[in-house]
C-alpha cells in the first residue's frame, strides 16, 4: 500500500511508532497530486512548499513525544473556507485572485492540531450546484469514470479523498452538498448538525443551512475530524456550546437494538437497482442487530420546492458583498457611470447559476412576494423540523438513500436547472431541519459507487458514527 492510501487511524499509529513521518505521508500525497490533478481537476490551488513545511514542524512535535489525532495527517480544504495568505476564490471569476486577511476557524484549529494542508479543492462556485461543473476553474471529474460528476458542491474534496490525494478533506453542505458527492465518489461525508461546527471563514451561501464536515476514507475518521474542528466559537454566535465528544470512540460500538426507521417515501420510484442496494444495506443492519420499522415524512417532499426559495433568498443577500468596489472581480471602468461599472463588475465576476439565484431571491424577497413565497416556505419548513422531531421520538436513526442514483455524466444535466435541483431531492429537508446526517458507500450500480444516508437527532452525531461504522464494516465496500 502507498502512504497516500492510509486512512488517518492507520496513519496515526505508523506516525506515532516512528515507522513513517509526515514529510513522507505528505510527499506521497503530493506525488499523487501531481500525477492526476490534469485528468481529474479537484483542486485549484496546491500549495507544496507551504504543506512541507508543515510536515517538517508536525515531525519535530513527534519528536518531542507531542501526538495527537491530526497531527501529521494531510488534508484539503474545500476552496470557500479562508486561508490567511493563500488564494480562496469559491470557485468563482468573482474572487479569482481574492488572498484572505485571516483563516476560517475550522482551518485554524485543524492548523493547531498539525494538521498539513495541502490546498483548497474545487467547487461549484459559490458552492452553487451538485456536479462542480459551475467552476470558473472547470469541472471536476470522477475518479471511478472521469466522463461522470463527482457530485457537488463539494466535488473537488470527495474527488480528493477517492483518489487517495489526501486522508481527508473539508467540505460545506448546504442542502447536500457533502452528503451527494460522498456518494457519487464513495466515501464517507458527514454533515453536522446546525452550530456544531463554526462557519467563521466560511463564505458564505445560505446562512441558515451552512455547515462544515468532513469527507473521509471511513467513517471512524469522520468522527476524528469532526472532534478537531466542532465546538463554540465566539466568533460566530450561531454555534452551540454543548460538550464535544469524542466521536471517533464511537466506531466499532454495536448497533444492536437501535431503532433505525427508513422512511418509506424515499424508496418509492427508486430504479430496481437502487432498490437492491437499499436492500442490502437494510439486511445488514438487520444482521447486526438493529430494529428496522417503517417510517413515514409526507412533508419531504416539501423540501425541495422550500429549499429552493430560502436558499436563492439568502444567497441574493450573501452576495450583495460582492461588488468589485470593495474586493472581487473588478471590471475596466471605461469612463463608466458608477451604476454601469456596478453591474458590469458583477455582471462578469457571477457565472450563470449565482445570476440565477440572485434573481430569484431578489424575487421571493421582494414586496408583495414574500408573503406569498419566502414567509410560506419557513412556515413548511417549520413543518418539516416537527415531522422530523415527531419520528425521533420513535426510532434511533432515520435511514434513505442519499442519492436516487449513482454520477451522472459531465454535462447531462447543465441545460436543466430542475433536473440538477432534484440531485438532493434526500438530503435537502435534512438541511433545513439542521439536523447531522451522513453518507456512507452501501454498494454499486453498474460500477458506480452509491451511497445510504443516515440521518440522527440533534447533536446526534454520536449515533451517525456508531451505526455508520457497524454499516461500513458489514458492507466491506470502502475499497471501491
Amino acid at each position: 500500500m502507498n502512504l497516500n492510501e492510509l486512512d488517518i487511524q492507520s496513519a496515526r499509529e505508523k506516525l506515532d511508532s516512528g515507522e513513517i513521518t509526515s514529510l513522507e505521508l505528505t510527499q506521497a500525497c503530493l506525488a499523487r497530486i501531481k500525477k492526476h490533478q490534469r485528468k481529474l481537476r479537484a483542486a485549484i490551488t496546491i500549495c507544496e512548499a507551504e504543506a512541507l513545511r508543515q510536515a517538517v514542524a508536525a515531525d519535530k512535535r513527534l519528536i518531542n513525544g507531542e501526538t495527537g489525532p491530526l497531527l501529521g495527517i494531510p488534508y484539503f480544504a474545500k476552496d470557500n473556507m479562508l486561508t490567511r495568505g493563500l488564494r480562496t476564490t469559491a470557485g468563482s471569476k468573482m474572487l479569482e485572485n481574492y488572498i484572505a486577511p485571516y483563516d476560517a476557524t475550522v482551518v485554524r484549529k485543524l492548523e493547531e492540531a498539525g494538521a498539513v494542508l495541502l490546498g483548497k479543492t474545487n467547487l461549484d462556485a459559490f458552492a452553487h450546484g451538485s456536479s462542480t461543473e459551475n467552476s470558473y476553474f472547470g469541472a471536476t471529474r470522477n475518479p471511478h469514470d472521469t466522463r461522470r460528476v463527482p457530485g457537488g458542491s463539494s466535488g473537488g474534496s470527495a474527488a480528493a479523498v477517492a483518489d487517495n490525494w489526501c486522508l481527508f478533506a473539508l467540505g460545506s453542505d448546504t442542502g447536500g452538498s457533502i452528503r451527494q458527492p460522498a456518494s457519487f465518489c464513495g466515501v464517507a461525508g458527514l454533515k453536522p448538525s446546525y452550530g456544531r461546527v463554526s462557519r467563521h471563514g466560511l463564505i458564505s451561501m445560505t446562512s441558515s443551512t451552512d455547515v462544515i464536515g468532513p469527507l473521509t476514507k471511513t467513517v471512524a475518521d469522520a468522527g476524528i475530524v469532526l472532534s478537531a474542528i466542532a465546538g463554540l466559537d465566539p466568533l460566530d454566535s450561531t454555534t452551540r456550546p454543548e460538550e464535544v465528544l469524542a466521536y471517533g470512540e464511537f466506531a466499532g460500538k454495536s448497533i444492536r437494538g437501535l431503532r433505525i426507521g427508513y422512511v418509506t417515501e424515499c424508496f418509492d420510484g427508486l430504479s430496481h437497482s437502487a432498490l437492491n442496494v437499499m436492500s442490502g444495506v437494510k439486511n445488514k443492519l438487520l444482521e447486526l442487530g438493529a430494529e428496522l420499522v417503517p417510517v413515514s415524512l409526507p412533508h419531504l417532499k416539501l423540501g425541495i420546492p422550500v429549499y429552493y426559495i430560502i436558499t436563492p433568498a439568502e444567497v441574493s443577500s450573501n452576495l450583495a458583498r460582492l461588488d468589485g468596489l470593495r474586493y472581487g472581480h473588478r471590471a475596466s471602468e471605461d469612463k463608466l457611470s458608477w451604476n454601469d461599472w456596478f453591474k458590469k463588475n458583477r455582471g462578469e465576476g457571477f457565472g450563470p447559476e449565482a445570476k440565477r439565484r440572485i434573481m430569484l431571491g431578489t424575487y421571493v424577497l421582494s414586496a408583495g412576494y414574500s408573503d406569498k413565497y419566502y414567509h410560506q416556505a419557513q412556515a413548511a419548513r417549520q413543518l418539516i423540523i416537527q415531522e422530523f422531531q415527531s419520528a425521533f421520538t420513535e426510532v434511533d436513526i432515520l435511514l434513505t438513500p442519499t442519492t436516487p442514483h449513482p454520477a451522472f455524466k459531465l454535462g447531462a444535466n447543465s441545460k436543466d436547472p430542475l433536473s440538477m435541483y432534484l440531485e438532493d431531492i434526500f438530503a435537502a429537508a435534512v438541511s433545513l431541519a439542521g439536523l447531522p446526517a451522513i453518507s456512507v458507500p452501501a454498494g454499486k450500480i453498474a460500477g458506480l459507487p452509491i451511497g445510504c444516508q443516515l440521518i440522527a437527532p440533534l447533536l446526534g452525531e454520536g449515533k451517525l458514527i456508531q451505526a455508520g461504522s457497524g454499516l461500513e464494516k458489514a458492507l466491506n465496500n470502502f475499497n471501491i
